[in-house]
């Protein structure tokens, strides 16, 4: 009898490409979904978290360092506290401790490079006439020099083992209290002639209620965290994809995506001509963690280093004596702050030589 031809037998490897290519569209759509989404989210905490300073009476800088850092430093500090309050192995536990280190890394060197080429870019639009940074160079090299303080007591923590380690956890938790309070201690007085953008949600508003600045930044504050918990599960995905070691994309990649929503809201704040409270916001967050999520490590893991959480502490310490050294100056180019986040790259450099 003759019949139809058989069809080509179909190579059994297609069905799983096919099904890894589609798995890493979705992937890459997810990832791009979730940072716009972050960056529309961070267009509404900032304008909102202005509104809020505004009728809580502080000061632009306060603003900054103090309600939008805390706001948008809790999706880290939660990663962190899931991970060395709940995590079931030392490798989970490790993930956290990881987290508390890459964060002021992040934020201070690619935070500060971001502000620095946002600058650069847009110094037409905003009319300058000058590449200098216009901020208050005194508070920053004093925030800078207290940060290192407490950071480096932190790293030399993660040298050496003793029985009442744990304890010091308090006075983290302490030192970032004192902070907040001497900032708005020493808050400027926010300048009532300066004219802020409609609410978004209540535009007609001429001066929206405090509970109407309030909501908008907490619905803002809820869909940053989430979309920053779908951009990092992308980001530790694409990792893997490419056969990186867990604790790459750990010390690597995922610090990077729970510090976007600094680095966002510094976009948008020099964008508008704001330089200051973009950077206050990225020193607030340093100082954020610089002590929550340390006191979370110290108290719930060994808070000891390996080679690479060593190598980021020094890198961070060297990028923020560098900055101390710019603010300390009284006069910031915006290329000098573009120029901080090649310690970053270092780091990147010192991993790949590490795990290979």
């Amino acid at each position: 009898m003759i019949g139809y031809p058989a069809a080509p037998a179909t190579p059994t490897h297609t069905t799983p490409l096919a099904v890894a290519c589609f798995a890493m569209l979705l992937t890459l759509i997810w990832f791009l979904l979730s940072a716009g989404a972050i960056y529309v989210a961070c267009e509404y905490f900032v304008n909102g978290v202005e509104w809020l300073g505004r009728r809580l009476n502080l000061g632009a800088t306060a603003v900054g360092s103090v309600l939008a850092a805390f706001g948008t430093a809790l999706p880290e500090s939660a990663v962190t506290f899931v991970a060395v309050v709940f995590g079931d192995t030392p490798e989970q536990k490790d993930l956290g401790v990881g987290a508390a280190m890459g964060g002021p890394l992040v934020l201070a060197t690619l935070a500060y490079a971001v502000v620095g080429a946002a600058l650069i870019l847009n110094r037409r639009r905003l009319g300058r006439r000058s590449l200098h940074v216009q901020v208050d160079h005194r508070r920053l090299s004093r925030d800078q020099a207290a940060f290192l303080a407490i950071f480096v007591v932190k790293v030399a923590l993660g040298l050496v083992a003793f029985a009442i380690k744990p304890w010091l956890g308090v006075l983290f938790l302490a030192a970032y209290a004192v902070y907040v309070w001497h900032e708005i201690q020493d808050a400027d007085t926010a300048p009532d002639e300066e004219a802020l953008e409609p609410l978004k949600i209540r535009p007609r508003a001429a001066t929206p209620s405090l509970v109407w600045a309030a909501l908008q930044t907490l619905l803002a504050l809820i869909v940053i965290g989430w979309a920053s918990h779908v951009f990092v599960i992308q980001l530790e995905t694409l990792g893997t994809a490419l056969n990186w070691p867990p604790h790459l994309v750990a010390l690597l990649l995922s610090p990077v995506a729970t510090e976007l929503p600094e680095t966002m809201n510094a976009l948008i704040w020099v964008r508008q001509g704001k330089e200051r409270l973009a950077l206050a916001n990225i020193s607030g967050a340093m100082m954020i963690q610089a002590t929550i999520p340390s006191a979370l490590g110290i108290f719930f893991t060994p808070w000891l280093f390996d080679g690479p959480l060593l190598a980021s502490g020094i890198i961070t310490a060297l990028a923020i004596v560098f900055l101390w050294h710019l603010f300390r100056r009284g006069a910031v180019d915006s290329r000098a702050l573009m120029a901080v986040g090649g310690l970053y790259g270092v780091f990147a450099l010192v991993l790949v030589v590490y795990f290979n």
